[in-house]
């Protein structure tokens, strides 16, 4: 069966559910029905979500499936949060947060300059 379209084909404006029917007895309920937040997401942020769930949040896990760093786990649940709409933009509080992660990363030589670098500019990227 394929997905819910989040958007009209015709104009590309949001669409609403407004009618349900039963696949045993055919039974349709008609109304204007609120979904999910879920189903906002885009597909790229389902699978993201999939791969969350299977790996139980464990985010040393994700990266083991995934290859990817830490960061770029951390900035893709934040963009899942964001499009859920859950939290407008990270707080100043996590940016000093993030920061002191990169350098404890940098000092532990988990990351070298280079990658230390580019993480931190894409905080400074962050709060524009």
């Amino acid at each position: 069966m394929p997905l819910i379209p989040q958007s009209c084909p015709s104009c590309s404006s949001p669409l609403v559910v407004t009618q349900l029917n039963c696949t045993s007895c055919g039974t349709g309920v008609v109304g204007k029905f609120e979904l999910s937040p879920f189903f906002r997401l885009s597909p790229d942020s389902l699978r993201f979500l999939e791969v969350f769930v299977r790996n139980r949040g464990n985010v040393k896990e994700m990266e083991r499936e995934t290859g990817e760093s830490y960061w770029a786990i951390r900035r893709q649940l934040d963009e899942v949060i964001t499009e859920m709409g859950f939290e407008e933009s990270p707080k100043a509080d996590d940016l000093s947060t993030r920061r002191q992660e990169i350098l404890a990363r940098l000092s532990r030589g988990e990351i070298n300059v280079q990658e230390a670098t580019k993480l931190l500019a894409q905080i400074k990227g962050d709060q524009s």
